[in-house]
């Protein structure tokens, strides 16, 4: 009996591929199935701050690197708890290491996030982009560095979403993972630095002042900067000709 020919035009599908998903997708769900959004909220927090502190204080390894390695799967597996690790983090481990501990897991759990949506998703996808949405990746590709460092530097894009959707964009992994680890600094700093006042921060709504925020949207539009000259220089050129 002789194979039928696979048509070149559809994407394959292999268990690698399938493996991966079932873990992304596994890791997700059971996070809320087993009530995770429940228990890690700012309320929980503060109400075993006093074991939290003490517990650290007896185990600091031990915690440092379980923080680095919860941080790292919630970020990878794009879990809705950002906000509540950090401020855990800064609360527990202080400022600096705080904001190395953050800085490390999550441009690490963002990348194993970007490489498997790329490795699972980004054939399929590419196939079936049209020719608006393919020069749109190509004004993206070619400053992605700073497209990429403006949507990481300012807090009004979703973090998952940006390692989800630059997934199908040609930007290299190392370039990712620069932009990334630079851009999450600001933020960083910001909420391992509320974790310190938890005592007094009530509600999520606190963390973020009309300060804080202008001043992070202002470090984006500055890594926007270089494009514009690019393309103020382009434009000088075309009327010179």
């Amino acid at each position: 009996m002789s194979r039928v020919p696979q048509d070149p035009s559809r994407p394959s599908i292999s268990w690698k591929k399938i493996l991966i998903l079932l873990i992304f997708v596994g890791g997700f769900s059971a996070f809320f199935f087993l009530g995770g959004d429940q228990h890690l909220n700012l309320s929980t927090l503060k109400a075993n701050r006093d074991r939290l502190m003490a517990y650290t204080l007896n185990h600091y390894s031990s915690i440092l690197f379980g923080a680095m390695a919860v941080y790292t799967a919630s970020t990878a597996l794009s879990l809705p708890v950002a906000t509540i690790l950090s401020l855990t983090i800064g609360f527990l481990f202080g400022l600096w290491v705080g904001t190395a501990i953050i800085l490390f897991s999550a441009t690490l759990g963002a990348t194993l996030a970007f490489l498997a949506a790329r490795y699972v998703f980004a054939e399929a996808v590419s196939r079936r982009m049209g020719t608006t949405a393919k020069k749109l990746m190509s004004e993206f590709h070619r400053n992605d560095f700073n497209y990429l460092l403006f949507l990481r530097l300012v807090p009004l894009f979703p973090f998952w979403l940006i390692n989800l959707a630059t997934a199908f964009t040609p930007i290299k992994a190392q370039t990712y993972v620069l932009a990334t680890a630079i851009g999450i600094i600001p933020g960083a700093f910001v909420f391992t630095n509320l974790g310190q006042c938890l005592g007094r921060i009530e509600s999520p709504d606190q963390l973020l002042s009309f300060k804080t925020l202008s001043a992070l949207i202002l470090l984006g539009i500055f890594a926007l900067i270089p494009i514009f000259v690019k393309k103020f220089r382009s434009i000088k050129k075309e009327k010179e000709i």
